[in-house]
């Protein structure tokens, strides 16, 4: 904000321009976007363990799904066993 503008005010406008998103709007849609991309590896396994879990899946089923979702994130981490992301979860 060196210059007055705040974080990603380009981004922001560009929404506004391409979207019917008002500016408040695309701001909050902005700062989402960038929390959920600054999860670390422990807490998107966790998180993605829970929400898969409350669908009714099973343990086997949710960490090989997590282990395909991994290197899809916009900054993918190591790849990890089952093993790993099990121990993640549990300790």
């Amino acid at each position: 904000m060196l210059d007055g503008r705040t974080p990603h005010e380009d981004l922001v406008e560009h929404l506004v321009r391409s979207t019917p998103l008002a500016p408040g709007e695309a701001v909050r849609v902005v700062l989402d976007v960038l929390a959920y991309f600054d999860e670390t590896t422990e807490e998107f396994v966790r998180r993605r363990h829970r929400e898969l879990r409350s669908r009714g899946l099973a343990n086997e089923a949710i960490f090989e799904r997590i282990a395909a979702e991994l290197p899809r994130r916009a900054v993918a981490p190591p790849a990890l066993s089952l093993r790993q992301l099990r121990r993640i979860v549990y300790g």
